[in-house]
């Protein structure tokens, strides 16, 4: 009964002259993220990523948040993720921010995307030490302020790497600050084994939330008949959380 009143309000909107706006928080299908933005899934129970078929037709815009990227969903330009107005992660370094403004005619929306400058540069660098020094001293000779994520994929193990790397960011002039702040090292060489001596050597950066819990229902040996329940007490778990670190935002 209750879908069949929504059916009929929708329905009945069609008729209006007025456009039809909806707004929602939400994942749907096929929506684009980046590595450590930070997105979060968010589910309950297993109703996961929806797709663009659940809004109905008689909406003439409909504005989406949650994902950073900004996106349109499932080919339809009047459904849209606006996307983050910064860089959520080092993984958004070199993209595109944007806000979206609309106008209306009639009830025929007209999307014009508008460009947010960048006001802090993030710069995600990649290689072994000979590369990263010799990309860190470009953006050095750059002098323009920039703060870097490094991603070290040499062959060889380099205890010492942090401070190679710093010495090349050192002040250019005496109490002058380095335009270059190396704020984050992943040194994919010292890598910690997170199951068992036999298993692939992974970080907490490799995992998700539900990776790492169903490492932790192997490693207890949980039987397979008790995981579902388990799995979706956990997913709760996460929901809670995740609506507790909005409202603390």
């Amino acid at each position: 009964a209750h879908a069949q009143q929504i059916h009929a309000t929708l329905s009945a909107a069609e008729q209006l002259t007025v456009p039809i706006i909806a707004m929602g928080h939400l994942f749907t299908a096929g929506g684009r993220t980046t590595e450590g933005d930070g997105v979060r899934d968010l589910y309950v129970g297993s109703l996961a990523h929806v797709g663009a078929s659940i809004f109905p037709a008689a909406l003439d815009y409909v504005a989406l948040g949650h994902l950073h990227v900004p996106q349109s969903v499932g080919g339809h330009e009047h459904i849209r993720y606006c996307g983050s107005p910064i860089a959520m992660g080092f993984g958004e370094a070199a993209q595109q921010k944007s806000v979206c403004m609309i106008d209306f005619v009639q009830r025929k929306a007209e999307l014009t995307l508008l460009n947010i400058p960048t006001f802090q540069r993030l710069r995600q660098l990649r290689g072994d030490v000979y590369a990263l020094q010799a990309q860190l001293e470009t953006l050095m000779q750059e002098n323009t302020s920039v703060w870097v994520e490094i991603l070290y994929t040499g062959d060889h193990i380099e205890p010492d790497l942090r401070e190679k790397l710093e010495s090349v960011v050192t002040g250019t002039e005496a109490g002058q600050p380095s335009p270059v702040s190396i704020l984050r090292i992943k040194n994919q060489r010292l890598r910690v084994p997170v199951a068992d001596s036999d298993s692939e050597q992974q970080t907490l950066d490799d995992l998700t939330p539900q990776d790492v819990f169903e490492k932790c229902l192997t490693a207890n040996n949980i039987p397979g008949d008790q995981r579902p329940a388990l799995q979706q007490a956990y997913q709760e778990i996460l929901r809670q959380l995740h609506e507790h670190d909005n409202r603390a935002e």
